[in-house]
């Protein structure tokens, strides 16, 4: 069985730094692709960032790029999310996803595979 058990969410205020794990059981770690994604109230999911299943490409969001970084550890099959400069607009529950790698960066999620439960960010003013 599959999991994706992510980690880190929490209450910050405006401009502090988090970091979020993903940490995935059951697969072959490191022939996913593997990402971020999160959802807002009231708004519906969007694509954050994702990395190749060794790391060497990455892809983000025009909304994070500069802030936000996506890295894995795959003798730990675990991927991170450090976050920084953390906005009220990043206020949102963030899904670790796992899938090929030529499809995981996809806008609305359809080349995930697997889904994490969710970890709750929020950012106040």
């Amino acid at each position: 069985q599959v999991q994706l058990v992510e980690s880190g969410g929490g209450l910050v205020q405006t401009g502090d730094s988090l970091s979020l794990s993903c940490a995935a059981s059951g697969l072959t770690f490191s022939t996913y692709g593997m990402g971020w994604f999160r959802q807002a109230p009231g708004k519906e999911r969007e694509f954050v960032a994702a990395i190749s299943g060794f790391g060497g490409r990455t892809y983000y969001a025009d909304s994070v790029k500069g802030r936000f970084t996506i890295s894995r550890d795959n003798a730990k099959n675990t991927v991170y999310l450090q976050m920084n400069s953390l906005k009220p607009e990043d206020t949102a529950v963030h899904y670790c996803a796992a899938g090929p790698s030529a499809r995981i960066a996809r806008e609305g999620g359809e080349g995930v595979d697997y889904w994490g439960k969710g970890t709750l960010v929020t950012v106040s003013s």
